[in-house]
Order: structure tokens, then sequence, then C-alpha cells
């Protein structure tokens, strides 16, 4: 009889090219997070959620071993957890508030501390021996067998739909006899899932378990998503700290700002793994990648250029901040209320510190206005906020990167046509995709080889460079800024450049 030894969370979908990419993650999964959104209930249609048990034991061993026994018996997609308190608040605090990712807890190695504590969720939660384990969990696995994308129907929404439908979900476990790996977390509260805004628990899991897709088949690394029930920072960040011991790594993931700040800045001061927001960090890196090999076409300086953001957000302040540290200058950043500028009434303490060093000549006009004769922009905000008259009001060779997903600030031909010299967006049907895929793949496989435990600016600024660098001379154009998405070798390039 085969001895498994660990698991690893796999993708039931292979992800062959950008019209795949796109079923699966970006935007098509969008359909699936406003399906739950309007109906709690039918995340179990259209993720895993309704296969997945977290088992729960004061010892990650004895969970692990626990996970294999009902993969094995009961093709239970089990996930293994550690705690790091008996005390019954903690345990409370931790089910209630993971229950948005799993149709099931298993508390049967802990039965002893959990016998008397009425939790609040609508899920089984086994406290101890039962009878029939298949009835008390209700698990049902689904797969889909010598599938083709071209079976599927519709508009490209209509078929993500379809598929996550038919296949309950994009990911499962995996039993492997090699030595287990403890996964990265991809958490989230889903209060900034894609353009959609604050969905809530389990709206967001289809994007976290696309994402989780992406982990596996880019860069090897096996990702567990987890949405939270609560947004609350204190209880997100207790919530992570709790359960650190089960994971390799963290990815925050879909949390809006300024909350993001202060969970990534506490989780990176008091745990003991890699913390990295994607959000931001892993935007950061793609962008500036793409705007140095931008710029180097236009024949521009990354020192001399006006560059205008539309948004003021967690992704748009760490691209912002990257940017800085490679040499920008001339640099205003645009949200609902106009400029940000020291001492701006609406600004939050994350404004007040990038108003420290960016705006330096104190203009409080609007983004119409901010926007003439610059060099670039970059949009992190929402669609349809820039116009022919905008784009022509900038100076010669202009490069625009509109990359509110779905649907940007303007559509990248309309930048073309309207006379950008580059246009970039977060499309996948569209030239120079600045997708975050380029990024944390490859990144946390690097991290994770080399034993890193805190992701530093420098380790950010070597990513973007080795990015950009992945163009040769002889193939950049206006056209190709970046590589695809789905190249195999970026994810290899980046490990090997983390240190």
């Amino acid at each position: 009889m085969v001895k498994y030894s660990g698991i690893k969370i796999v993708s039931k979908i292979e992800v062959k090219d950008k019209n795949s990419l796109a079923i699966v993650y970006t935007p098509g999964v969008a359909s699936s997070c406003l399906k739950i959104k309007d109906k709690p209930d039918s995340s179990f249609d259209y993720t895993n959620r309704e296969n997945s048990v977290a088992v729960i034991s004061f010892d990650y061993q004895m969970s692990l071993e626990r996970a294999i026994f009902l993969k094995t018996t009961l093709n239970i997609d089990a996930y293994p957890f550690e705690i790091s308190s008996d005390e019954e608040s903690k345990i409370k605090l931790v089910v209630e508030n993971i229950e948005p990712s799993f149709g099931a807890v298993d508390l049967s190695l802990v039965e002893q501390k959990v016998k008397n504590i009425n939790f609040n969720v609508s899920i089984p939660v086994l406290r101890g021996k039962t009878d029939n384990l298949k009835d008390f969990f209700l698990c049902v696995s689904k797969n889909l067998f010598m599938f083709s994308y071209d079976k599927l129907e519709g508009t490209l929404y209509e078929k993500s739909l379809q598929l996550r439908k038919m296949a309950g979900g994009v990911i499962e476990t995996q039993l492997t006899q090699e030595e287990h790996i403890k996964p990265v977390a991809i958490i989230s509260d889903s209060s900034a899932v894609l353009g959609l805004g604050d969905i809530k628990g389990s709206a967001g899991l289809p994007v976290m378990e696309g994402k989780a897709v992406l982990f596996q088949e880019l860069g090897d690394v096996s990702a567990m998503p987890i949405c939270l029930k609560t947004q609350n920072p204190d209880e997100i960040i207790e919530i992570v700290l709790l359960l650190q011991n089960s994971f390799s790594g963290v990815n925050l993931e879909d949390i809006k700002a300024p909350r993001c700040f202060e969970v990534e800045d506490r989780l990176i001061e008091k745990a003991n793994i890699p913390i990295f927001h994607d959000d931001q960090h892993g935007t950061a890196i793609v962008v500036l990648a793409g705007l140095l090999n931008a710029l180097h076409l236009a024949k521009k300086n990354i020192e001399d250029v006006k560059i205008v953001f539309s948004g003021a957000g967690a992704a748009a302040i760490a691209v912002c901040k990257l940017i800085l540290a490679v040499g920008a200058k001339n640099v205003i950043m645009f949200d609902i209320d106009g400029a940000v500028y020291k001492g701006r009434k609406s600004n939050n303490f994350a404004h007040d510190q990038i108003a420290e060093v960016t705006n330096l000549s104190g203009f409080k006009g609007n983004l119409k206005e901010g926007i003439k004769f610059a060099d670039v922009f970059i949009g992190l905000s929402a669609p349809d906020l820039v116009n022919e008259e905008m784009i022509k009001s900038m100076n010669k060779n202009p490069v625009v990167f509109a990359l509110a997903n779905p649907a940007p600030e303007i559509m990248p031909d309309k930048a073309k046509e309207y006379g950008a010299f580059i246009s970039a967006s977060g499309r996948s049907d569209f030239p120079n995709q600045i997708n975050n895929s380029l990024v944390f793949p490859g990144l946390f496989n690097g991290v994770l080889k080399h034993n890193i435990k805190k992701i530093t600016t420098q380790i950010k600024l070597n990513c973007a460079f080795a990015l950009a660098s992945l163009v040769k001379e002889n193939e950049l154009n206006t056209d190709y800024i970046l590589p695809d998405a789905l190249d195999r070798t970026v994810p290899r390039i980046i490990s090997d450049n983390v240190v």
C-alpha cells in the first residue's frame, strides 16, 4: 500500500493560454464572485468549498496525518492547521472566521478543548468521534476529465461560471510521497476584490482559488485560499499569528486601504514567516518593470518625467514608492478628492506619508488639470476616467498604464488612437498586459527556496529589474514591453533573482 507523507494544492484545470487564464482567473472570475455576493450559499456551487474541510489541532503533523486520512478514505480535500493557543476564545475566533472558505471543520483532534464551545457557524463542526464521517461532512468531490475549453458556451463570464460549476471550483488537494511543504496562505477579507469592491466573505473565494492555480502552475508553490469573515484588522492579524505555523508564508490579497497597510506592517513585525501583500508589491514590481522598458523606448529618463496617478489606494501607493526608489522625482497622485497634497483634510495616514515625497509643488487641482504635460499616466482606480482630451494634453510620446481591472480608466486601443505612444492595461485581450502573475509565483518560489523571512525593497527591485531584462533589446517594441503572463521562464528568473 502506498504511504503518503504530504499534501499539495493543485489546479483542476490547465491554464495553457490567455483565453484559459481569462476564464480561470481574471476577468472571468468576477462572474462567480458576483453570484456568491448575491447568494452566499452559491459558494458551494462555484468553488471547491463543498469538498473542503479544515483540520485543526495543536500539532501540525497530527493535523497533516488526519488530512491525509480524510483524503485517502473519503476523497475530502482536507487542509491541516496548527493553532498556537488552546484558549477557547482563540479557537472560537479562528473557526468562526475561516468559515467562508470551508464546508466543515474537523476539531476531533482537540475534542477535550472544544466540547463546550458554542460556535456561531452554519457549517458542520466535528468535535469528536462519529459513526459516519462521510455523512457528517456531506462533502462532494467534483472533477473534470478530458475537459476542453471549447465545450464552454456564451460570453467569457458565462464560460467562467460554467467551468466553476462543473468542476466545483478550480483547485483540489493531491496526496504526495514527497516531503510535505507547508502551503502559502492566500489571506483575504474580501474588502477590495478586483474592481468589485467590498463583496465580503466567501464572495472573494473564486479569486483566491484562481490565485492558488497560478501559484501552483507557474511557481510550483502550493497555496491555500482563506477568505475571512472578519474585516477587523486586529482580528485578521491575530488569526494569521495563531495559524502561522500552518504556513510557509502569507500572501495578503484584496484587503482595502488603509487597513491593508496596518495588517501587513504589523504582521511583518510579529510573524516568523514571510508576509507579502500582492496587490501592493506584486503590482509595483510589474508596473516598474514595464515602465522602465516603456521609458527606454520613449527615450526618456525616469528622473526627468512627470508621472500622474489616478488612484491613491494600496496598489497605487506601493507603485509610487517603488518608482521613487529608482529615482522618480515629479509625481502627483489623484483620488476621488483630487490631488493628494500635504495637509489635505481627506487624507488618511497613508496619504499623509506619501504626500511628504510627492506633489512637491503642492498642486491642488483635479486629474484633468494635473495630467497636462505629463509623460506617464498610471491608473489604479476606476473605469472611464480618462478621455481623448486628457491624452492629447500630455507630453510627446505619452505612456499610459490604465490598470483598473476588469474595466480600465481608458481602453488600451482608445488610448493609442488618441495619441498614447505606449498603452498598457491589466487585460489579457490587449498587448502589454500588466499582470501580477509575472511576479508572485516566482517570488514565493525563491523566498521559500532561499528561506527568506522578510521581503525587502531590494528584493522587489531585483525582481523588477530581472523582469524588465527578460524582454531583449531586439524584441522590445511599443506592443511588447513585458513577457507574456504565462511565459514559464519568468518564474524561474524571478526566483533566481530574489537574492
